[in-house]
């Protein structure tokens, strides 16, 4: 990665009302895989910001971290979104999605070659009250999750 986009997500990260998510995040993190190419951060990005930006060089905290995956995308959605005020939490009538990982071992291994490799320490995905992710691997033929729609005006 050339030294210039390294500090410029360096700085990102650095800022607390900084998402990588964020629409004013230059180098944007969202991705497609298509005919099986794409860019790593299609399922990579996550576990990558909590194994070597969180672990490794220590930029921010976990909580911090997991605060911009979570509950901040959700906010800033929730005006659009109804359906967002019950996302990004863990408490009692929320519709969270839950990411089971080990703090000490999450990383991703997506790379250019391979787009979907799915990261390690993450042994268990729960969406929607069923398990995605079981013992590391994608639970075949499983499709839980549901379609969130911006009110239209």
């Amino acid at each position: 990665m050339a030294k210039g986009v390294f500090n410029s997500i360096i700085f990102c990260l650095a800022l607390v009302a900084c998402a990588p998510e964020s629409s004013d995040f230059k180098y944007d993190l969202v991705g497609f895989v298509e005919d099986g190419k794409g860019h790593p951060r299609t399922s990579g990005t996550n576990a990558k910001i909590l194994g070597k930006y969180v672990r490794e060089e220590g930029i921010m905290t976990l909580m911090d971290a997991l605060r911009r995956m979570t509950i901040e995308p959700a906010r800033r959605l929730e005006t659009y979104v109804p359906a967002m005020l019950t996302k990004g939490r863990l408490t009692i009538g929320a519709d969270a999605d839950i990411t089971i990982f080990d703090a000490g071992t999450v990383i991703d291994r997506s790379n250019y070659t391979e787009p979907t490799l799915s990261p390690e320490g993450i042994p268990y995905v729960i969406v929607n009250g069923g398990l995605v992710v079981e013992n590391s691997k994608l639970v075949p033929n499983v499709k839980l999750g549901q379609p969130i729609r911006a009110q239209r005006h």
